[in-house]
């Protein structure tokens, strides 16, 4: 039988192999382990450093760019859109870097018809009975219903109408009346589909659809598919570039690049979320309201090229 004794001897000697581990592991790390330690945490801080200083420089260097284009911008563009009237249209996802747009145009001397912010309860597949409806009882006497695609999509439909009082028509079609272009609008702002920054003054022979990267809720599919249908209907009637972030994920920018119907009327720039981009988006409005030509331009793998080519 085990006795009391054996057991303090046991414990005794349990401690004292710790106590003895603790002291030569102490030493052996005080030895040329912890000067290995040393060594990697300062190569370690040294790359950090460098890697901060880097990404100070990168930061400093795309600023200079972006100082760059925008003085290249007051070279180039004045006078480039002179007596062209123009619409903005934007979409949620392009809100952040559509006041940079709205300047760079202006700065080419468009004259700005209206900027039109369509909310995101107007991309909301929910609401599609909804927009068929009141497409239908927006309509009016310049603008009849009748005109409308018929095909029970909510957003196509009332994008048609919209288009229809915003932009010029072909020739030997009437005009809308001024009248009719407020009845419209004020249809769908009191109904809170979209909101207008500015007075629309009257209909534009071009048109720039602000959008951003693609939708990626549960609805992103219907989303981003009625998105599309905007950019479809009002590329009917006016000259159109789409000034986007991206050109990837099913963006509106990617969808337009990979239809080849699509892609041989709207222009589209990928990086018009950039001081770059905006002057871009400029010169590829000018192109298409001179050249009437259209281009896919800017930084994505999918892009033609950075800018479009003027002629002298």
């Amino acid at each position: 039988m085990i006795n009391f004794r054996y057991h303090v001897v046991s414990l005794t000697a349990v401690f004292l192999a710790l106590a003895i581990g603790l002291v030569v592991g102490t030493a052996a790390l005080n030895g040329p382990v912890a000067d290995s330690l040393k060594e990697n945490v300062n190569a370690l801080r040294k790359d950090n450093q460098q890697m901060r200083q880097s990404v100070n420089n990168l930061e400093k260097q795309l600023a200079s760019e972006e100082d760059f284009a925008a003085e290249m911008s007051q070279v180039i563009l004045p006078g480039k859109l002179t007596g062209r009237r123009v619409l903005v249209v934007t979409l949620p996802s392009g809100r952040e870097h559509t006041d940079g747009v709205l300047k760079t145009l202006q700065l080419a001397g468009a004259s700005i018809t209206g900027r039109v912010d369509l909310q995101d309860k107007f991309i909301n597949p929910d609401n599609n009975t909804n927009l068929m409806e009141l497409a239908v009882n927006a309509a009016r006497p310049s603008a009849p219903a009748s005109a409308l695609p018929g095909n029970g999509h909510g957003v196509e439909t009332s994008s048609a109408l919209l288009a229809s009082v915003l932009l010029d028509r072909g020739q030997g079609t009437a005009a809308v009346s001024d009248a009719d272009r407020r009845a419209v609008l004020a249809s769908y702002t009191s109904a809170g589909y979209l909101t207008t920054e500015n007075k629309v003054t009257g209909s534009a022979e071009a048109v720039v659809l602000v959008s951003g990267q693609a939708y990626v809720d549960k609805d992103s599919a219907k989303r981003d598919e009625s998105v599309v249908k905007v950019a479809e209907q009002f590329d009917r009637t006016g000259a159109m570039v789409v000034a986007g972030n991206g050109a990837s994920g099913g963006n509106l920018v990617a969808v337009v690049r990979g239809d080849p119907v699509l892609a041989q009327t709207i222009s589209t720039v990928d990086n018009a979320n950039t001081v770059q981009g905006q002057l871009v988006a400029g010169l590829a409005l000018v192109q298409q309201l001179t050249e009437k030509k259209a281009g896919q331009y800017g930084v994505g793998d999918n892009a033609a090229s950075l800018l479009p080519r003027l002629p002298q």
